[in-house]
């Protein structure tokens, strides 16, 4: 097998002999975007260029870019562990161009390190381009489509042209925007995951996996006004995407992405810790992919700064890692906490391209430990009163709204998880009867007062900081009960300052 680091690092070796600096990948927390949750494509840490408030003092970049897809636009959740392509976390390979070379050396390039450094057979790939748009005045992009038969020998039949659906990237509404080229390749008639279904066809950007988009050559040469056309910008910009993961399996001729080594050790300590083995069950499968890929996720994000918790993105985090437990607890017969025992695989297969893993290893096993634990009790309990609530329910059946809320506000289960088993049961949510007895429950509720209380940062003075001690007992479990010494009462004696906290 070809190594994910070697891969990587052919990468940056090409496009470095291509007068490329090499850039470190910006953190998954976009903290200078606040229109973003989390960092969900390489353009993100560029974004200013394209929107001409920012420069570099490069014109040529190339680099990985750490990626999480988890909601709004770009959203692989559902996807996630039952096909064997699409990730809640991810790399994004690119090479970038701010104002410098343009169509031909970006499809050139990307075809040269394809064939001649990744040794992929030409006779498997297939270009995509702009079909145009005549409303807003944008011809067929006919320059990409002679660069890609007269430059690299594809012949002109594997260069389709499409629709502004898959072959136009806008960055939003407004502003920057282009026409781009899809490099997609054939892996055969076994990879279609659509075999015997009446009608179905496999094609590129059709609805199997047989065809894979692997590369986005994206050309930047308009910006959208507010009244919806398009002008030509001064300067124009190449920005790419490759998928990592995608690319690894290529290499290696394997059809799932869960087959190389970005996953592979750490499904061989989940084997260890379930006794059961990848490859042997599709239910159990999908529950090691489940587990890998949001194990992944959290590892990645909790180094670069987010905790699990009630809000924004805290609380994606927290849906993911119940997600990856219930499937470890109900799929694989993990009783104990196991997420923690993935963080130190997780950090060595990342060792050379995203240290910051490793250096904040002790702190993502106490989080993803403390977390799990958490939710231990609640999610045991909402399993078998789960399972009460569809006994009987037959394939298509609906799930009472007003049985399945309770079983959300009166014992903490979580709806994703709830509408997650569902569908595996083949039955769905009644939507109507959750969303009356939602009312109900924020109408009973809305009676009771929340009291609140304010006081000057003066009045902290001298004080050490609080020690926080909850995730420390000889089992792993949160500290329920812990004695200590009041430092200062203020405000009127109605708040308190603690020595030590559990909380």
């Amino acid at each position: 097998m070809i190594s994910s680091n070697e891969i990587r690092t052919s990468f940056f070796q090409f496009f470095k002999e291509k007068g490329h600096t090499i850039v470190e990948s910006a953190p998954v927390v976009p903290h200078d975007d606040p229109t973003l949750l989390f960092t969900n494509a390489g353009m993100n840490q560029f974004k200013d260029i394209f929107l001409g408030t920012g420069t570099r003092d490069y014109v040529r970049a190339a680099d990985t870019q750490k990626c999480v897809r988890v909601s709004g636009k770009h959203n692989d959740l559902e996807e996630v562990g039952v096909d064997t392509y699409h990730h809640t976390y991810f790399e994004m390979l690119g090479n970038w161009s701010f104002g410098d070379y343009f169509k031909e050396e970006a499809i050139t390039w990307a075809w040269e390190f394809l064939t001649e450094r990744c040794h992929i057979d030409p006779s498997i790939m297939y270009a995509t381009v702009f079909e145009g748009d005549a409303a807003n005045n944008v011809e067929p992009d006919n320059e990409a489509a002679n660069i890609w038969t007269s430059r690299t020998g594809i012949p002109r039949e594997r260069v389709l042209f499409c629709s502004g659906k898959d072959n136009f990237w806008e960055m939003g509404d407004t502003g920057p925007c282009g026409p781009c080229t899809e490099i997609h390749v054939d892996r055969g008639p076994a990879a279609c995951d659509m075999q015997g279904t009446p009608g179905h066809e496999c094609r590129v950007n059709g609805d199997c996996a047989r065809f894979i988009e692997i590369w986005n050559l994206v050309f930047i040469q308009y910006n959208r006004l507010p009244d919806g056309r398009l002008e030509p910008l001064p300067s124009r910009h190449v920005d790419t995407g490759m998928g990592f993961e995608r690319l690894c399996a290529l290499m290696n001729k394997k059809l799932s992405n869960y087959d190389t080594d970005l996953f592979t050790p750490l499904f061989d300590t989940l084997c260890g810790l379930s006794g059961h083995t990848y490859g042997s069950l599709l239910e159990k499968d999908i529950a090691f992919r489940v587990i890998g890929d949001h194990a992944r996720t959290l590892c990645v994000a909790i180094s670069d700064g987010v905790n699990p918790g009630n809000m924004g993105r805290g609380y994606v985090l927290r849906r993911i890692l119940r997600r990856a437990v219930r499937f470890g607890r109900q799929v694989l017969g993990l009783r104990d906490p196991f997420m923690h025992q993935l963080a130190p695989v997780i950090a060595t297969i990342y060792s050379e391209i995203f240290p910051e893993i490793s250096g904040r290893l002790a702190h993502m096993e106490q989080v993803l430990m403390a977390e799990e634990n958490a939710f231990a009790r609640t999610i045991d309990n909402g399993i078998r009163l789960f399972e009460d609530l569809v006994a009987g329910l037959k394939e298509h059946a609906q799930l009472p709204g007003d049985s399945a809320f309770d079983l959300y506000s009166t014992y903490g289960f979580p709806k994703d998880l709830i509408e997650l088993m569902a569908r595996e049961r083949k039955i769905t949510l009644d939507q109507s009867g959750w969303n009356k007895a939602e009312a109900e429950h924020e109408k009973a509720s809305a009676g009771k007062k929340r009291t609140f209380a304010a006081f000057d940062i003066e009045e902290l003075d001298g004080l050490s900081p609080t020690e926080f001690c909850g995730y420390a007992d000889a089992n792993g479990m949160y500290r329920l009960t812990h004695r200590t010494r009041a430092l200062r009462l203020f405000n009127d004696a109605t708040m308190l300052v603690l020595e030590s906290t559990p909380f």
